[in-house]
């Protein structure tokens, strides 16, 4: 038997995302405005992983994040890390931190929140509990389960 193995190059300089639910890859783009960018993008999805299952992996070359803007993967990929890559190795790992406020991500659950009738940017205020996320909303006070974030 032949085995056949897809090789995609080694990142020169960049961030590598690792570990992230393969069925939230796309939501990590949105959350991280990569869409449109010109930096070289690799993704991968429902590759295996012991841990996950299935997982998805992101390739940014060029582009290294804040840890704020990093953070506000946790919303949907908490076990997700961070590789920051210089010169081809990896120079730092992080692991992501729940923020304690997300603004302009996530969408209010409650149809008669301002949020969902008037050009506001969503606010919550993040909370975890049992390994559960939830956001309660800054404006009509209402929680959101992690399920109904996007």
């Amino acid at each position: 038997m032949t085995r056949k193995e897809l090789v995609v190059s080694a990142l020169e300089n960049g961030t590598v995302l690792d570990h992230i639910p393969a069925e939230n890859v796309y939501k990590a783009l949105d959350i991280l405005n990569l869409k449109g960018i010109s930096n070289q993008i690799t993704i991968g999805i429902n590759l295996n992983s012991g841990y996950f299952g299935k997982k998805g992996i992101i390739k940014i070359a060029g582009k290294f994040f804040e840890d704020d803007e990093l953070n506000k993967l946790a919303l949907i990929a908490p076990k997700a890390t961070v590789n920051v890559i210089r010169d081809f190795k990896v120079v730092e790992k992080k692991k992501l931190v729940m923020p304690h406020e997300i603004t302009g991500i996530a969408r209010c659950k409650n149809p008669k929140c301002i949020t969902n009738h008037q050009p506001v940017k969503t606010r919550f205020t993040t909370m975890e509990e049992n390994n559960e996320i939830s956001l309660i909303c800054h404006y009509c006070e209402k929680i959101t389960d992690a399920k109904s974030i996007f």
